[in-house]
């Protein structure tokens, strides 16, 4: 994803293949897309997620879509393509998209979306350009970065001729002044406004709470609901909001690069149910077969305070929960629905805020998630080369190397480390890895809770707690690279292979390299404990690989 700060090989349509899926044979798009295979310029189709024809022109759009590797530009770009759409992504790190089921459909090309003359070369040829990007948590500065990136984005579109951008930005509270806004909801704003005075006709699409398995808003609402039988809320959980599903949310994305070329403006769209939070959250406990919840709200948790109970709470961390929570403290009601004018609702209606959570849950149940919050790269995070890349720029580097012979097969052994995190932890002292966990969260980083997308397989991209898959190859390596607040940057290799023997051996190797004094304070610090996190790490695989391999056959 070029954010500022910042995702089955199966035959037929995506559409066919969610029909196959969900009862009543309606499509839905909080769904694991499969590759599709676009059809030829006279025969391109529609999967249902927007209005084909609209223009009058239904041949193949050329798309460009930037946060490919975010939570709704990963999804985007296969609702694309099974429209008939030709797709390139605009990425700061193309390689994050390499593991997508998708990915070799859409040409990646990398950039970012503060750099002219990258956005440039990236519009050449395409006729529609969908922004999915904002610098919110890249620091104070935010919105003087969005308002940079947004300037840049339009004023290229123009000159390479783009015939429509399709921005995804907030509903803002009706009768509310900007200044009064949150600066998330205020900078969301501005970016709309830049874009449709750029010249080049723009539809901005504004949306409250986006309900879809992995969304932060979806997130936020299932841990406190299911954590909490009582709770003691913020005055904001009686607010009403008009949440959205993400199906819908996709079909008016999809829709919105037909719009007629005179259309130049911003649509509100939310779903069917308006709502409180309050509401939503017994709504979900009804849907997820939860014994009712005990819901106090009181005026004293200031959005701040409320940031930072749900950071404690949740996994979403405080940093992207105050967003969340500032946005809640007025009214967000669509005021007009005339995007249904030109991308109408499917015959079945709208996705009921019921449906969304019950769709959600089955992807959250089976394991399904297509993308997550988390997919997005976290602000600040590095980018250095890997300290044994020709590229670095070398300095200090301290490592600890581990490495253990394993009573099973390489494949046994792959399953274990390719699965590691999450719910399965860390195969080390877990009270040594919670208090870490703890402490980030403290200091304001991601904390453990991010968890994994999906249980048992990563992609390059995935969040894995606080780290994040740099590199996978398939039954030979997992390299993760640290996210947590460090003095320094660190990566955890895991590596399975065979001695001269051709026995099975993991190789395991940290690596920090420290900023300044307090990096190498830091290193020597925690340095006592290496053997019994690392040791233990190295020691427990190994244990739970051969533990997991098949006896041999007995001879009687």
């Amino acid at each position: 994803m070029p954010v500022l700060g910042p995702k089955h090989g199966l035959r037929g349509t995506a559409a066919e293949h969610i029909r196959r899926h969900v009862p009543g044979g309606h499509e839905s798009h909080d769904v694991s897309c499969a590759p599709v295979r676009r059809p030829s310029p006279d025969k391109a189709q529609s999967t249902g997620t927007g209005a084909v024809g609209v223009t009058g022109d239904d041949r193949p759009l050329r798309c460009l879509v930037t946060g490919a590797t975010g939570y709704l530009g990963g999804r985007l770009v296969p609702e694309l393509l099974a429209a008939g759409h030709s797709v390139r992504c605009l990425a700061r790190s193309p390689g994050k998209l390499r593991d997508h089921p998708w990915a070799g459909q859409a040409e990646a090309v990398r950039g970012d979306v503060t750099d002219a003359g990258a956005v440039r070369a990236a519009m050449e040829g395409m006729d529609v350009a969908y922004y999915l990007v904002h610098a919110l948590g890249t620091g104070r500065n935010f919105e003087e970065t969005d308002r940079r990136a947004a300037t840049i984005f339009g004023a290229q579109a123009r000159a390479a001729g783009i015939r429509r951008i399709v921005y995804l930005g907030g509903l803002s509270p009706s009768g509310v002044p900007e200044h009064a806004l949150s600066a998330h909801l205020r900078s969301r704003a501005e970016v709309g406004r830049i874009l449709l005075g750029s010249g080049v006709p723009t539809a901005v699409l504004r949306a409250a709470v986006i309900i879809g398995s992995g969304s932060a808003s979806f997130e936020m609402l299932r841990y406190l609901t299911e954590r909490l039988p009582v709770m003691v809320t913020p005055s904001w959980v009686r607010t009403r909001i008009q949440p959205i599903a993400v199906r819908d949310v996709l079909r008016f994305l999809v829709g919105g690069a037909r719009l007629p070329y005179d259309v130049n403006r911003a649509f509100d769209i939310g779903g069917p149910d308006i709502v409180t939070y309050e509401e939503m959250m017994r709504r979900y406990a009804v849907v997820a077969g939860l014994p009712k919840r005990v819901i106090v709200p009181v005026p004293l948790l200031t959005p701040r305070l409320s940031s930072l109970w749900v950071g404690l709470v949740t996994p979403v961390p405080g940093a992207l929960a105050r967003p969340l929570v500032e946005s809640l403290k007025h009214e967000v009601v669509c005021a007009e629905r005339d995007i249904v004018r030109y991308v109408p609702d499917p015959p079945e209606g709208p996705v009921t805020l019921d449906r969304a959570i019950g769709l959600a849950l089955r992807r959250v149940q089976d394991a399904d998630v297509a993308t997550r919050w988390s997919s997005a790269s976290t602000p600040r995070a590095p980018s250095d080369p890997l300290p044994t890349d020709p590229d670095w720029a070398g300095g200090s580097l301290y490592t600890d190397h581990r490495e253990r012979t394993v009573a099973a097969s390489p494949q046994a052994l792959w399953r274990v480390v390719e699965a590691i995190g999450g719910e399965n932890g860390w195969y080390s002292s877990p009270l040594a890895w919670s208090l870490r966990g703890w402490l980030d969260t403290l200091v304001g980083g991601v904390g453990l809770r991010r968890g994994r997308r999906d249980a048992t397989r990563l992609r390059v991209g995935d969040s894995l707690d606080f780290w994040r898959v740099e590199e996978i190859e398939p039954g030979r390596l997992l390299r993760l690279r640290a996210e947590m607040r460090l003095p320094g940057l660190a990566w955890l290799e895991m590596a399975v292979d065979r001695d001269q023997q051709g026995r099975t051996v993991y190789r395991q190797r940290a690596l920090f390299h420290p900023h300044g004094l307090a990096g190498h304070a830091y290193w020597w610090g925690v340095a006592p404990f290496h053997a019994a996190v690392f040791g233990g790490m190295a020691r427990n695989i190994a244990a739970a690989a051969e533990s997991a391999a098949p006896e041999p056959a007995r001879t009687h």
